[in-house]
């Protein structure tokens, strides 16, 4: 589902005492940025915000639920984006100090990527279910 137009608009007003964002079109929703650094997510006209071990309990606190999303083969995935708490919407002082945690959590998740990650949802690798390969013969020896 497409983010609509007057959605873009209003989030880009909601985060404009945090500083210049960008919406970018994304998985059928939209990736909220800040200087190329992605924060947030909006999925069916609500608004997600990049967590992790330090900012999580934060939601944790307010009720706030992950962003879940179903797989191919029928199980739930969860990411690292938690929905914005409601209050958040007519709080533009508060709302601010919670995207800049999100953008430093994305900051800190960049060195992240290349260390070991959590496992993914779904069936582990089995090398019995890989295709057999032959290897090319030789020539000339």
């Amino acid at each position: 589902m497409a983010v609509s137009a007057a959605f873009r608009d209003y989030v880009a007003d909601l985060f404009a005492s945090f500083g210049e964002i960008k919406i970018r079109a994304m998985f059928g929703g939209a990736g909220i940025y800040h200087k190329d650094q992605i924060l947030g997510l909006i999925i069916a006209e609500r608004i997600y915000l990049k967590a992790d071990d330090v900012t999580r309990p934060a939601f944790e606190r307010e009720g706030a639920q992950p962003f879940r999303y179903s797989t191919k083969n029928g199980e739930v995935g969860v990411m690292a984006y938690w929905e914005l708490p409601e209050r958040l919407l007519d709080d533009p002082d508060e709302l601010k100090s919670w995207a800049k945690a999100a953008y430093e959590t994305g900051i800190r998740s960049r060195g992240k990527k290349s260390a070991a990650k959590k496992p993914r949802t779904g069936k582990p690798l089995n090398p019995r279910d890989l295709p057999l390969v032959s290897l090319p013969k030789r020539r000339g020896k």
